[in-house]
């Protein structure tokens, strides 16, 4: 089973992580997510174990215990439907380059006139 924990204490490590569901059964893994930017902790992670009912007890024991000052919360992971996973293009309605009208904002026809020659 896959366990969300959420809340957590930005200092926790994994090793702290594992060992607190490891008191309830097997760990297969864990992980804390952080900022790929600054690689600090965002304060919630993954723990998976295989045994669902070893997992059951560690959520209906760990859920609102507190960790290092922190009530924690724990609870079974569910993944997201399909359809609301987020990518770098939704919500966005096209190609916005904000502000008053895209990126050639200098005024003028910009039809290559002037004295350049040009023709359109």
């Amino acid at each position: 089973m896959n366990i969300f924990v959420g809340s957590l204490p930005f200092s926790i490590e994994e090793a702290d992580l594992r060992e607190s569901f490891e008191a309830y059964g097997a760990v297969d893994s864990v992980k804390i997510i952080t900022d790929k930017f600054t690689g600090r902790s965002k304060g919630f992670g993954f723990v998976e174990m295989p045994s669902d009912d070893e997992a059951q007890k560690a959520i209906d024991e760990l859920n609102g215990a507190t960790v290092q000052g922190r009530a924690i919360v724990v609870n079974k992971s569910e993944p997201k439907p399909e359809g609301e996973r987020r990518s770098f293009n939704s919500n966005r309605g096209g190609e916005s380059r904000g502000g008053y009208g895209g990126g050639n904002s200098r005024g003028g026809d910009n039809r290559g006139g002037g004295d350049r020659g040009g023709r359109y």
